[in-house]
């Protein structure tokens, strides 16, 4: 949530220390930050807490996972997390209709199986702490996009799009999400495969169409790949949206389970 963190650094908490404790992952309680006078967070990993397992992102063809004693300091690992995803409530039986019980019967809580997936997460090992290693999170390989296979990562998209908010004179940006067109199908248009992007702006109104074509301008500049595609027509232009305030407020209401924004939508029913 660097977006947000980097608002109230400027705004509400100027001058004020930011500290994360925890890391989770999957809905999995993973590492603890012991080092909470630094500027950039990195997590003690605990081998108690999850089993963990990491899939090298240099390896083309990765198959075989490392564990906590085989990393090496300085690579990026793919997460792969073996965790209870959650415990289920129940009751130990109905109430009876028309029966009023004297004591309520207490919510047994049952423990759901064990699951092992891949959670998009990528780390890189920053170092180690009496041999178990210390993390940093590198980037969500689900909130990349990526139309071509051009691949333009979550946070480099959002320098891209900070360096055209600062090209757009009284512009704060608030909040951002990205939809790749294949996702909307024929509504999108009977172009190339494109980006559509939808912002919350403070202190602009509306965005002319030179305004809005900055955004395409700067993603061309910074991604090789991007800019190749977009001369040969096989991406695009992208499409650019302003949004009314309280949006993404509502996006994340329907996302229905606390987590980080999701900067790349993959589900239709977001976008109702």
């Amino acid at each position: 949530e660097r977006l947000y963190c980097d608002a109230l650094r400027q705004e509400d908490c100027k001058g004020l220390p930011f500290y994360c404790p925890f890391y989770r992952a999957a809905g999995a309680l993973l590492g603890v930050n012991l080092w909470p006078e630094e500027p950039s967070a990195r997590f003690l990993l605990c081998p108690d807490w999850a089993f963990c397992e990491f899939l090298p992102c240099a390896a083309e063809e990765a198959t075989a996972t490392a564990l906590l004693g085989e990393l090496w300091e300085g690579r990026e690992y793919g997460l792969v997390l073996t965790a209870r995803p959650g415990e289920y409530r129940c009751l130990l039986a109905p109430p009876r209709v028309g029966c009023v019980p004297r004591r309520p019967r207490p919510p047994v809580t049952l423990p759901s199986a064990p699951r092992r997936c891949r959670t998009g997460e990528v780390l890189r090992v920053a170092g180690f702490h009496k041999q178990c290693p210390v993390v940093e999170p590198v980037r969500r390989e689900s909130q990349t996009l990526s139309v071509r296979g051009e691949s333009i990562p979550e946070e480099r998209f959002l320098q891209s799009l900070r360096r055209a908010v600062a090209l757009w004179p009284g512009a704060r940006l608030v909040d951002y999400a990205c939809v790749e067109s294949v996702l909307l199908g024929a509504s999108s248009g009977a172009c190339a495969p494109h980006y559509q992007v939808f912002v919350e702006l403070r202190g602009l109104r509306d965005l002319s169409e030179g305004q809005r074509y900055k955004l395409d301008h700067c993603l061309q500049e910074d991604f090789p790949t991007y800019k190749s595609f977009r001369f040969k027509g096989s991406i695009g232009p992208l499409r650019l949206h302003l949004v009314a305030a309280g949006a993404f407020a509502r996006l994340r209401e329907a996302a229905g389970r606390p987590r980080p924004m999701p900067r790349v939508l993959r589900e239709r029913r977001l976008l109702a």
